[in-house]
């Protein structure tokens, strides 16, 4: 600004408003929830608006005009301070830059050793050539992108294909208000346009032909501040065409949504709060599927459950509870990112105006980015709106190359091994809508249709008044933007185009849709600062009269205000710097009106399919100008977008959408419980013992390798999805049989002398294992720093349980990272027995074996389910081989000539655990940049540093020891809130996955050790953003940590 008048002006204004800046930090946050803060609204202005040569000019002149005055005086400190806000700025984005560089460099060094491995020669595909055919470098048709139904007799032809099935379908969306009707869009941050969608989707989903079921889990709200509507625990969607679906209707049918209760009870909190309680909706959402699994097994499935065909998280909130749920269920799992953490992180940091500390204190960024990589990694299919969001968002996360992904695509496709490696399929399908209720606009202003008796003139919306009350002449062709009043929708530079264009306000005028607000002061900083600058921008092209923004409207007005604008002739328009897909776009043009929007994001391919208007620059003020101008003065120009948009709009309706959606499942490879088979018969058979089955197991259990050495004999771990198949088939039927014989506990011919007797005597009271007849199961999963400390903490919990322990009301399972053989020479060498435990996890969770009955064949039996159950995107022999060639560059970079830092351990490792010594642990890379290598070159697993850090396990991705235990419910039943998890004050790098849930938690204070608590120092994120500071399920003993303070910690748990 020439002579600084505004800079000065802004810096006269602060002084005005008022000491601010002695909060630096608070003042900055842009997201601050609470009343509005001038301070902070004037500084960031400064700091955005205005370059270092200004504000260094403007310190020049405070110091040169120094006074013996106060005011002066703070003027000048006031500009030092900001003109080193702004320096800080300009030295974060070059840090940024650094960032950028640094990833750009691991991507090409993880890509280039990952087609190292895959050492076959490359297929023209592979090589970067489009393949020849209709899949492209995501999966995805390159012509169009859009696979969509082209008549309604193609529509038919697949619904009638589609009869015979009876699908399961689960949808989850945690945070924000969720409700069938009258939703209150815009009523917070964490309510918008997720909310509909998700909703709009269960009730198109449930409609459609073969889908017989759509639970949208969401979470349960009790709490005075909010509708009572959101505690109901269940609600069923009314489908909004309901002809013809009558006759498939069942008892269970249809679309519900189901709110889970978890978190604090009685509050509403932001979705940046939400994380600590994850686990305990997982843990309730787990309950509900198995429930309504085998309910509609009951209806529809002739006794076998119906297990879900996708779980579905939308957001990385439900994408990390989806991840777990797909893992506790072998389901298959679809994930739709909505918005992404790592890019709104970029556009902060870019920013400046916070530091990564301080974004992560205010968002729980880190947090967000590794559920999504979690996301990732365990997603059959990421489902986009538009391609730019994969080009331009999904490739900034380490889970995803979309060079790497076009590899493996095309060596699957030739049936190639890929050595482990995988990659989420990416389908890009736009939201749907609802068009059958809409009646486009065809009367104006100026020529109003008359009424007669049959069909009389309805009178016009209560909303149209409120908008025409702020013009001087409402019949002019109407601007109207609908969003939130963000900084990136960009409202301020359309309001700047209009005031500085004649001739646009002399044709039309502006009718800026913000959301609801009671008062500017009520709102928070940031959206108070974008209404402030809208309000000013009124005032200084004098606009009144020209301009409406009225401060309230419902979710049930927003059809009259399309209408208002395609009545007058009128544009729509979404400048928003990026729009991930624009979703109004299709409602405005449905309705009959032509859009002006971005030209980057989902806009693009909208306008690809619709081409009813213009893409702009939104940096460009003249180019939103002269768009507008252009369709509002060229009639012609208006008329052929509106009936282009009218024509074309049916392509992004909901049934075209679910078909889409629906086809991109089937194209899924089933997964479901492996014990659950139509032959099996009632598996919870009280009247069957499994005595006589578990003697014939233990008889061959040398062959079957039922050993101390878990499965080392056994074949290798798989290297692709392709292989899988393979190598379970090659397990031999006899191992299958046996297994399965065991695990149901049918009774054999053929027994051994004398057991005949004992075996019918316990016919009907005993059943296996035994920890299906307790009534609590108390897991010991604290990592001692010695076996020494280990035992004595058993033996205290023995003690204090002893009672129980007796009367056999109380089981036992023992947590660890060690492998089976060592957990047997540690209870010999202790004077314990395998039969004190009813269960034990092994090696971090890759393994579950059940103590035996006949202690002097074989004293453990492993759960070979549990196998199948953990093992997808297992990276076998590939990861292996990668893991080995990490540790030696780690002992290069690290060590030297000296001695080794990390040897692989190949008698402590099995076949869904590879094992590594670490000699050093203070020396060696913290698990997340281990887990950040490995994704890059699509190798999916769970790192984890455990046994005081000398230990590297790495097992399978959807495996740990807190995911045993839900397999322990969802294989036997046994319930996660009888289950009492003991853990030390700290552990290994999986600690945090044991302390929340429905289960309850004992933390035995002073059982933790330097070198762990090292190990948690390089997590990526505070453990209070997982852990609840306020659970009841969490107690935590003295400091003495005796017999009697475990005692009192479990009478106060209930037990």
């Amino acid at each position: 600004m020439a002579g600084n008048d505004w800079i000065n002006s802004y810096l006269e204004a602060i002084l005005d408003a008022g000491p601010g800046l002695d909060d630096a930090k608070s003042s900055l946050l842009l997201r601050e929830r609470g009343h509005f803060s001038p301070t902070r609204y004037f500084v960031e202005e400064v700091i955005t608006g205005f370059d270092e040569t200004d504000l260094h000019r403007s310190w020049v002149k405070a110091a040169a005009t120094r006074s013996p005055q106060e005011r002066n005086t703070r003027l000048e400190n006031m500009c030092w301070r900001i003109w080193n806000l702004a320096r800080q700025k300009k030295q974060l984005e070059g840090e940024e830059a650094q960032r950028m560089a640094k990833r750009r460099l691991e991507r090409e060094r993880g890509r280039r050793e990952a087609t190292a491995d895959m050492s076959e020669d490359l297929s023209e595909g592979e090589k970067g050539d489009v393949v020849t055919s209709d899949i492209s470098a995501h999966g995805e048709s390159n012509r169009g992108r859009l696979p969509r139904i082209s008549s309604i007799d193609a529509m038919e032809t697949w619904a009638s294909q589609q009869k015979g099935k009876k699908l399961y379908i689960v949808l989850i969306s945690l945070h924000g208000l969720i409700r069938g009707e009258n939703m209150e869009l815009g009523r917070d941050s964490d309510t918008g346009g997720q909310v509909k969608y998700v909703v709009e989707l269960a009730r198109a989903l449930g409609s459609m032909p073969g889908v017989y079921r759509v639970d949208l889990l969401t979470r349960q709200v009790s709490s005075p501040d909010v509708d009572w509507s959101y505690g109901e625990p269940t609600e069923m969607l009314t489908p909004r065409d309901s002809e013809g679906l009558m006759d498939d209707m069942g008892e269970s049918s249809g679309a519900y949504i189901i709110r889970i209760p978890f978190g604090p009870k009685d509050k509403y909190i932001p979705k940046e709060l939400l994380w600590p309680y994850i686990p305990e909706f997982v843990d309730g959402a787990l309950s509900h599927i198995i429930q309504m699994s085998r309910a509609l097994g009951e209806q529809i499935g002739g006794g076998h459950p119906i297990w879900p065909v996708a779980i579905h998280g939308h957001y990385a909130d439900a994408g990390d509870s989806a991840a777990l749920l797909s893992g506790a269920l072998n389901v298959p799992m679809l994930f739709t990112g909505h918005s992404l953490g790592r890019d709104k992180l970029e556009q902060l940091l870019k920013q400046g105006r916070l530091s990564k500390d301080e974004i992560n204190m205010t968002y729980k960024i880190v947090r967000r980015i590794e559920a999504e990589e979690i996301a990732l990694d365990a997603s059959e299919i990421v489902i986009t709106s538009t391609g730019q969001e994969i080009e331009e968002q999904w490739r900034l996360y380490d889970g995803f190359d979309p060079v790497l992904e076009r590899k493996l695509r095309a060596r699957i496709k030739r049936n190639v091994s890929c050595y482990g490696r995988f990659m989420p399929r990416m389908a890009v399908i736009p939201p749907g809508m609802e068009f059958h209720h809409i009646v486009p606009q065809d009367g104006d202003m100026e020529g109003e249709t008359e009424g007669n008796e049959e069909h009389p003139t309805s009178p016009d919306p209560h909303i149209w008044s409120e908008i025409a009350r702020f013009f001087t002449n409402p019949r002019k062709p109407m601007i109207l933007a609908l969003a939130r009043p963000d900084p990136k929708k960009n409202i301020t530079t359309l309001v700047k185009a209009f005031g500085e264009c004649r001739s646009l306000r002399e044709l039309a005028n502006l009718t800026l849709i913000m959301g609801n607000r009671e008062g500017i002061d009520e709102m928070s900083s940031t959206n108070s600062s974008v209404l402030l600058s809208v309000l000013k921008l009124i005032d200084k092209f004098d606009l009144y009269g020209q301009v409406a923004y009225p401060k309230h409207h419902k979710q049930s007005d927003v059809p009259d205000i399309y209408r208002l604008a395609a009545k007058t002739k009128g544009v729509f328009i979404n400048p928003a710097f990026i729009e991930p897909f624009g979703l109004t776009l299709i409602e405005a043009a449905a309705y009959g009106l032509p859009m002006v929007a971005t030209k980057n994001g989902g806009p693009v391919d909208i306008h690809r399919v619709l081409d009813n208007g213009l893409l702009v620059d939104p940096h460009d003020q003249q180019s939103i100008a002269d768009a507008l101008l252009k369709l509002v003065a060229d009639k012609q120009l208006w008329a052929r977008c509106r009936l282009n948009g009218l024509k074309n709009v049916q392509l992004f309706s909901w049934p075209e959408h679910c078909k889409t959606y629906l086809s991109r499942i089937a194209s899924c490879k089933p997964r479901y419980p492996h014990w659950q088979r139509g032959d099996d018969g009632d598996e919870t058979s009280e009247s069957e013992s499994p005595g006589d089955s578990l003697r014939d197991i233990q008889d061959i259990s040398l062959n079957l390798k039922f050993s101390l050495d878990g499965e080392k004999s056994m074949s290798s771990g798989n290297d692709n999805a392709l292989e899988s198949e393979g190598d379970a088939a090659d397990r031999g039927s006899k191992l299958e049989n046996a297994v399965l014989t065991w695990s149901k506990g049918i009774s054999k011919d053929a027994r051994k002398a004398g057991s005949t007797e004992k075996a019918d005597h316990h016919n009907s009271a005993v059943r296996f294992p035994a920890l299906r007849r307790r009534k609590h199961l108390l897991v010991i999963a604290v990592d001692c720093d010695s076996d020494t400390g280990l035992l004595e903490t058993i033996r205290k919990i023995f003690e204090a349980a002893e009672k129980g322990r007796s009367e056999g009301s109380l089981g036992f399972i023992l947590s660890t990272s060690l492998t089976i053989s060592e957990i047997h020479s540690f209870l010999v060498s202790g004077g314990l027995s395998p039969n004190d435990f009813d269960a034990f996890i092994c090696n971090s969770g890759s393994d579950l074996y059940y103590s035996s009955l006949n202690l002097e064949d074989s004293p453990f039996v492993v759960d070979f389910y549990y196998h199948s159950h953990v093992e997808y995107r297992w990276g076998g022999e590939g990861l292996r081989k990668t893991l080995v060639r990490w540790a030696a560059s780690i002992n290069d970079k690290k060590a030297g000539n000296a001695e080794q830092l990390v040897t692989a351990a190949e008698q402590l490792s099995t076949n869904y655990c590879y094992a590594f010594k670490v000699h050093k642990p203070e020396m060696v890379p913290p698990v997340k940049e281990l887990k950040k290598a490995l994704r890059i070159q699509g190798l999916r697993c769970h790192a984890i540093y455990c046994q005081n850090g000398t230990r590297l396990n790495v097992i399978p991705v959807l495996a740990s020891r807190s995911q045993a235990l839900r397999y322990l419910y969802v294989r036997w039943g046994v319930e996660l809130s009888k289950m009492v998890v003991f853990v030390g004050e700290c552990g290994d790098t999986d600690y945090e996955g044991l302390l929340v849930g429905l289960h309850k938690s004992v933390i035995l204070k002073g059982t933790c050790s330097s070198a762990i608590n090292q190990l948690h120092a390089n997590r990526s994120y505070p453990l209070s953003d997982v852990m609840p500071s306020d659970s009841p399920n969490i107690v935590q003993t003295t400091e003495e940590c005796s017999s009697d303070d475990i005692r009192a910690s479990l009478e106060k748990l209930g037990l």
